[in-house]
């Protein structure tokens, strides 16, 4: 296999040396990045984050609150479609990240480990996929905002959602608001996202709860979390199954500010075994609730962007309405939170690269009291707003959320990609630190991966054009994706014309982490 050389690359004892082929190049610095020692996180940092941190935030950005509508559009094959989730996806997802995160404590997380398997190339385009992952995915979740406040006003909010210039207006108010509270770091965002993780746990409750409360006021309700039934095979509910497949993405996210937590090698690995049986409990007891009350109310259909809000309404009208108000707050205070924490490891992957010498040292710089890298928490908060106004342009509020929400998980599932491949065919310094059947499970979180990548393209909501939606999301990632490859080798040309440091015995990524 050809491997593109990185201009910035300095072989170990060779050194930048034009006698050697530019795959040569590559595979020494691939080998001396992932035999160096894995190194204690970049000084500067302040480790604020603890096991319970981790535990509520691990909760927080893995169990949205869309994704219990999109897995009750199948019905009663719910469960079903969660099994196939948990076996396929989740499970080599978990045990790729404990493994990785064990023999790589690192600040930067998979791209970190991405880089250290297949050299700096890959590293930045898997950090560059998750950024826009994270960025396109925190517009997407505050696109709920909107339509869960009008389950909370009531009918005279309900042109809220489509009311573009308003709904821009506030969304960017927020946007601002999470970017200060960036700069101030995680001594107060890890307490933003500990009640978003606490807010949501509290919400699922309530929506578990709200078939029996249906029940108790003698209403009959089907309620069987644990039905055993196969999901149609239209193109609908395919992508629907891919979309519940990779619903439980997340784990590995905290693990971008390994440098920022305490005991990281050991503590990333814990809150996953803490967090997934809450995870695997809000997701099936969730869905069939949505599915149960749903089902009572047989002539309303699931709404895809706010099926909490939705099915709590549905449950607790009338007298008691303002228990579903209530809940719908907490929705919101978990959107808010899961914003943050999106918000909060996007700033680190420019902060980590920008180390490595991958983009500008501009992106490096930290705040004097606070040590937060403002640069790039500012430039981060600017691209977010011109995302919210792009999604605003000419469609309504559902299908630029299933733009939004397509796009990102495509540019998440290519990193995802990477990360599952490195036990298979990372570097062999790497893959000797594994244990064997890592690379078995990983297999199969290939080949879900593959799955989602293809089905994620189809629209699960009622679009004008199905083929022109799923244009927009390939033309997206095929843009986003060779704009951040004509970056990277613009900045890697521009490296190479200078001066290598004399020596060459070490990359300038592996220098700062030293």
């Amino acid at each position: 296999m050809r491997t593109a050389i990185d201009g910035s690359a300095i072989a170990p004892l060779f050194g930048n040396n034009p006698a050697m082929g530019s795959a040569a190049q590559e595979m020494m610095k691939k080998t001396a990045t992932a035999l160096s020692p894995d190194a204690a996180p970049h000084p500067r940092l302040i480790r604020q984050l603890t096991l319970r941190d981790l535990v509520l935030a691990q909760v927080l950005n893995v169990v949205g609150s869309a994704w219990v509508g999109i897995a009750a559009g199948v019905g009663r094959a719910q469960f079903v479609i969660w099994l196939l989730a948990f076996a396929l996806f989740y499970t080599p997802m978990a045990v790729s990240v404990f493994q990785l995160n064990r023999i790589m404590p690192l600040e930067g997380g998979l791209y970190e480990w991405a880089r250290r398997s297949y050299g700096d190339t890959v590293g930045f385009m898997t950090a560059w996929n998750i950024w826009a992952y994270a960025l396109c995915s925190i517009a997407t979740i505050l696109f709920q905002l909107p339509t869960e406040m009008t389950y909370m006003i009531g009918p005279t909010a309900a042109g809220l959602p489509e009311n573009h210039l308003l709904v821009l207006a506030l969304l960017s108010l927020i946007v601002m608001l999470l970017t200060l509270t960036a700069v101030r770091g995680l001594n107060l965002g890890k307490w933003i996202h500990n009640v978003g993780g606490i807010a949501v746990m509290l919400v699922f409750t309530l929506l578990i709860l709200s078939p029996l409360w249906v029940w108790l006021h003698g209403v009959p309700v089907h309620y069987d979390p644990v039905e055993l039934h196969l999901p149609p095979t239209d193109m609908t509910s395919l992508a629907l199954l891919g979309q519940v497949l990779f619903a439980s993405c997340g784990l590995e996210y905290i693990a971008i500010m390994a440098g920022e937590t305490e005991g990281a090698e050991k503590a990333v690995g814990r809150s996953v075994l803490l967090a997934t049986p809450i995870i695997l409990s809000m997701f099936v007891l969730g869905t069939a609730a949505v599915v149960s009350v749903h089902g009572v109310h047989s002539g309303v259909p699931i709404n895809y962007v706010a099926p909490i809000p939705q099915t709590l309404t549905l449950s607790f009208g009338g007298d008691v309405a303002s228990i579903a108000r209530i809940a719908i707050l907490l929705l919101q205070i978990r959107i808010l939170g899961a914003a943050s924490l999106l918000f909060t490891g996007a700033t680190r992957l420019p902060l980590t690269a920008g180390w490595d010498h991958l983009i500008p040292a501009w992106f490096t710089r930290l705040h004097p009291r606070f040590r937060t890298p403002t640069n790039s928490i500012y430039v981060t908060g600017a691209v977010i707003i011109a995302l919210l106004v792009l999604a605003s342009a000419g469609v309504h509020a559902a299908e630029a959320f299933g733009v939004l929400n397509d796009a990102s998980s495509q540019f998440y599932a290519l990193a995802y990609l990477a990360m599952f491949l490195i036990p298979i065919c990372g570097a062999p310094s790497l893959k000797s630190r594994l244990p064997r059947w890592t690379a078995v499970i990983s297999a199969a979180g290939v080949c879900a991966i593959l799955f989602i990548l293809v089905l994620n393209a189809y629209p699960f909501v009622d679009v004008a054009s199905p083929g022109l939606f799923a244009a927009k999301i390939i033309g997206a990632v095929l843009l986003v994706n060779a704009g951040g490859l004509v970056f990277y080798r613009s900045r890697q040309r521009s490296s190479s014309s200078k001066s290598p440091p004399a020596g060459g015995a070490m990359s300038d990524g592996e220098m700062t982490r030293s």
